[in-house]
């Protein structure tokens, strides 16, 4: 028997059809082909790229289950000069997928912001490099911001529309069992409600402490970072007529954590602030003036600067006048002039400073811990067989790099090709001969990105001298050469031409024809040598002063 749960409102969504609560008896389990245990981005976007799929639509019986209201997100809401903290940037990759399965045109776009360009530096040395989604071919922009809220209702909205799936929410897993029997037996969801789901394929889409994974007795390694992550929405004025529009992001690498200013909108951005457990904690009991300070002066002063405000406000200097003297006179002691882009103390510049020296905090900065974590499989064995996990409950990666998101989509789009390739040829679908090519395509691929960025975070976390110098050193190198900044840009996704190859495989091939033309001309090859050469000399020259 079938009911409706608690009566809602349907004014924001038309006549939509709304999310429903069913509930059966516990006597006996309710068969499904597939089981989602999770509502966030990775499992409301498995299912809906399953039901975009005539073949799977016709033929699976899909149950997503979600232990928090998902009413709420259907009908978020916000005015459109306020936004939500978590944000995401979505890569073009992503953005084909989502556009592919349907999900695209739900989104709500007033909400999105294009990035047309990134500048990162070294917190130490000065070092820069310049992205530009100029040099990707075929692409206007490296990737686009919006709220995760935006990107779930437009899934449940997606969803909503599709009688293929039933979606369970404001329900919590209770525990989950093996059928009596072998080890092919399907796994037995039981539900807070009193129901039992008997699942084909069970999907853990249901985070880091995942009971799916728990349940398939995968174990993963991973580590906790010493960093928490403060996020919060800034205001600042809009662009004047002569200025480029806010479509470029920031990130600075401070030995503390990177800090990064992302573009959400003319007039506002987003600050993901990775900082020491105790400096998070300071950040997040100051007053919206201070922080207001520290945000901006952590952008602009060089790092032995930082440390003493640091000091400061950990000493309790609590007043925002205060902390601005404490910058002001920082300034002026490291020959920072009051009307240059890196003053921060100051409301003189006309172009608004790197980034807008104006923006104030629209919300209180919630923090959360940081940490590496990659499951050992992605698939089920033995008593835990016909598992299969995505996203956080696969991997979890610092977000300095803004994939966590787009790892976990890429999860989905290459399960849910897993998954149909299966039902074209008759195969059974949680078995683990029809889910090991899921593995091969995205274990390796996700270990690469999180071990590059893991990387990114303990390079740039060390202070000693040799460290910063080969850093910088590299950083300045690989920003004079636009194809290696292009093969980057496109394995990260900033492109969708790339579907199956990697933006190194362009950059290898260039390589390659390079080392060709090299080898047939002596000529060309020493003056590519002392070009390399002459460019690392001059480089060391610009962060250190001297050959």
């Amino acid at each position: 028997m079938a009911f409706f749960a608690k009566p809602r409102s349907s004014a924001r969504l038309g006549c939509r059809r709304r999310l429903f609560l069913r509930s059966f008896s516990s006597e006996h389990a309710r068969d499904n082909d597939i089981v989602i245990v999770g509502g966030g981005p990775a499992g409301l976007a498995l299912a809906a790229a399953l039901a975009a799929n005539p073949i799977a639509k016709n033929s699976l019986k899909i149950t997503l289950i979600e232990g928090g209201d998902l009413s709420k997100i259907q009908d978020w809401g916000m005015p459109p000069n306020a936004y939500s903290n978590r944000v995401s940037s979505i890569t073009h990759t992503s953005q084909h997928f989502l556009n592919r399965i349907g999900i695209w045109d739900y989104i709500e776009h007033a909400r999105t912001n294009p990035i047309h360009q990134m500048q990162v530096w070294d917190g130490v040395s000065g070092a820069r490099i310049t992205f530009d989604a100029s040099v990707i071919p075929e692409s206007s922009e490296m990737a686009r911001m919006t709220e995760n809220l935006n990107l779930q209702r437009a899934l449940l909205r997606k969803l909503s529309d599709t009688p293929s799936v039933q979606v369970i929410h404001s329900v919590k897993v209770k525990s989950i069992q093996r059928e009596a029997g072998d080890d092919n037996d399907w796994p037995l969801v039981h539900l807070s409600n009193g129901a039992t789901l008997r699942a084909r394929l069970l999907v853990g889409a249901d985070g880091f402490n995942s009971p799916v994974r728990s349940f398939a007795g995968i174990s993963s390694y991973g580590w906790s970072y010493d960093t928490q992550a403060v996020v919060a929405t800034l205001n600042h004025a809009p662009r004047g007529p002569f200025q480029v529009p806010n479509n470029t992001a920031y990130q600075r690498f401070l030995p503390t954590g990177p800090i990064a200013f992302l573009p959400l909108s003319p007039c506002t951005s987003s600050l993901v602030w990775s900082t020491k457990p105790h400096l998070a904690a300071a950040l997040n009991k100051s007053s919206p003036g201070v922080l207001e300070q520290l945000i901006n002066a952590a952008f602009r002063l060089p790092e032995p600067s930082l440390q003493y405000i640091y000091k400061r406000l950990l000493e309790g200097a609590k007043s925002s006048e205060e902390i601005k003297e404490e910058i002001m006179f920082r300034e002026r002691s490291d020959g920072i002039s009051s009307h240059s882009a890196y003053a921060s103390a100051t409301s003189m510049l006309s172009d608004g400073g790197i980034p807008p020296d104006d923006a104030g905090c629209a919300s209180s900065p919630p923090s959360f811990p940081l940490r590496y974590n990659h499951a050992e499989s992605y698939i089920g064995e033995g008593a835990g067989s016909r598992t299969v996990l995505v996203g956080d409950a696969a991997h979890t990666v610092h977000p300095l790099a803004g994939q966590g998101l787009n790892l976990g989509l890429g999860d989905v789009d290459a399960l849910s090709r897993c998954i149909i390739q299966a039902l074209r040829h008759g195969g059974d679908i949680g078995s683990y001969t029809a889910l090991i090519p899921y593995a091969r395509e995205r274990y390796f691929e996700n270990h690469k990105v999180m071990s590059a960025v893991d990387k990114l975070h303990k390079v740039y976390s060390s202070t000693a001298q040799p460290v910063v110098w080969a850093r910088s050193v590299g950083l300045e190198v690989i920003n004079e050469l636009d194809s290696v900044k292009a093969a980057l840009m496109m394995n990260a996704g900033a492109s969708s031409r790339l579907q199956n190859a990697s933006g190194w495989d362009l950059f290898a091939k260039s390589i390659e024809s390079l080392a060709g033309a090299a080898s047939t001309s002596k000529m060309v090859s020493g003056m590519i040598g002392a070009g390399m050469q002459e460019l690392a000399k001059n480089a060391g020259q610009r962060i250190f002063g001297r050959p």
